[in-house]
């Protein structure tokens, strides 16, 4: 494949001259390993360092290929990542923005986990985990805040966040099955707005690109199969089509994730998939980083810690692959796909539809955070009332206050709460 993208664009929107390699080496593991926070501050990190700072991008760029990656599924600022080194240095550059991003988390999830694994159920280490869970609720919720104020802007937009919050919580409808009803809901309902015209766009040979990285993506799958490997293979197909699917960012599937994980596969528990998240968000990178965590818990029970880093590294493999996949086959075409309005609103309604599927999430999280015992009637969890946990309420009330109101930094807030559940537990233990 060659490394040099032949792509059409106005002469402002090309870079002059691409910064050596140990510039971007440097910027983009400077990104890595300061991109805590979520996707929106890591997408204004990158903004900062590319835009403002260096100047390898222009502001047109940053904005048009930010909304290509908001249209791709998977997370998006990897992928803004990615398509920014590309756009500077081609492939290579393409891979060497978005492993810089990954790697650094993932480097410390594998940490965390392992480590989780032998101590996470100590008692004082069950109680800082309740602070971090408390936490996590009002993460959750701010996410749905923010989401929210950018795409519910009509009563459509806030009719499809109703009825994706219903269909999940009430009804249990498969989460992609969601995503393309309001995908083509979207596309429908711009039938009759004309596409802008662009002139036409080049491109290396996209079906080398599908076949290459597609065939990258399968390897591991028909390794584990070949060798016969049910785990293995069940796993990293869940996480393929996890990647498929993940519109809207991490929040947006974890329920869906959950759902499978815990209840159709039966890898880990409730409790273990809360911690997960948590400590996922004490981490650099992508929060989709998560997929790695609960693959290594899920590794360990099956065999141990050598099982454990095959399951970890296989669920980094499906989850990524399929990054790179998108941005090197789509990036050419980024003129010809922001100009199209069946796929802008498309995204759109998807996006209106994500701001339910967040909701679902935070009511999931919330109930078994703050309640020992959640009943499920059909398909909707129901709290009982009796066993509501004081101390969760509390630590979740203190979260709420240092990061919607004081408005601390994340990981200083899960660092206050889990010291908090500590006291709590030595307290009451």
């Amino acid at each position: 494949m060659s490394t040099s993208p032949e792509i059409t664009t106005s002469p402002s929107t090309r870079h002059k001259s691409a910064p050596s390699w140990p510039e971007m080496f440097r910027i983009f593991g400077r990104i890595g390993l300061l991109s805590f926070g979520g996707p929106a501050a890591q997408i204004a990190l990158m903004h900062s360092e590319l835009v403002e700072r260096h100047k390898w991008l222009s502001e047109q760029d940053y904005l048009r290929a930010l909304s290509l990656c908001m249209m791709l599924p998977g997370p998006e600022a990897m992928q803004l990542a990615t398509y920014a080194g590309w756009r500077l240095r081609g492939v290579a550059g393409g891979l060497l923005g978005g492993l810089l991003f990954v790697v650094p988390g993932a480097v410390v999830i594998m940490a965390l986990a392992l480590g989780y694994v032998y101590f996470g159920t100590l008692p004082l280490v069950q109680a800082a985990f309740v602070g971090i869970k408390a936490a996590v609720i009002v993460v959750v919720v701010q996410a749905l805040l923010r989401v929210s104020a950018k795409a519910l802007l009509g009563p459509a937009a806030w009719g499809l966040a109703g009825l994706a919050f219903l269909a999940l919580f009430a009804f249990g409808v498969p989460y992609p099955l969601v995503i393309l009803g309001a995908g083509l809901f979207g596309a429908i309902r711009a039938r009759d707005t004309a596409a802008q015209p662009f002139p036409p766009v080049t491109t290396s040979r996209p079906l080398r690109t599908i076949a290459l990285w597609g065939s990258l993506w399968v390897a591991p799958l028909a390794l584990v199969w070949a060798l016969g490997h049910s785990f293995l293979l069940q796993l990293g197909l869940f996480f393929s089509k996890l990647a498929v699917v993940t519109f809207g960012g991490a929040y947006a599937v974890l329920a869906y994730m959950t759902q499978t994980v815990v209840q159709d596969f039966g890898w880990i528990d409730t409790g273990q998939m809360i911690d997960a998240l948590g400590l996922a968000e004490t981490t650099p990178g992508p929060l989709i980083l998560v997929t790695e965590f609960v693959a290594l818990l899920a590794g360990f029970a099956q065999g141990g810690p050598g099982m454990a880093i095959l399951a970890g590294l296989l669920a980094l493999w499906v989850t990524f692959t399929p990054c790179f996949l998108w941005i090197f086959l789509a990036g050419p075409f980024l003129d010809t796909l922001s100009g199209r309005p069946r796929l802008a609103a498309a995204l759109q309604a998807i996006t209106a539809a994500v701001v339910g599927v967040i909701l679902n999430l935070s009511v999931w999280f919330a109930l078994h955070v703050l309640f020992e015992t959640v009943h499920v009637m059909g398909v909707m969890p129901l709290p009982d009332l009796a066993t509501l946990n004081m101390t969760a309420l509390a630590l979740t009330m203190l979260a709420a206050v240092l990061l919607l109101w004081i408005r601390c930094s994340l990981p200083v807030t899960l660092a206050l709460t889990a010291t908090a559940g500590l006291l709590a537990g030595m307290i009451v233990g």
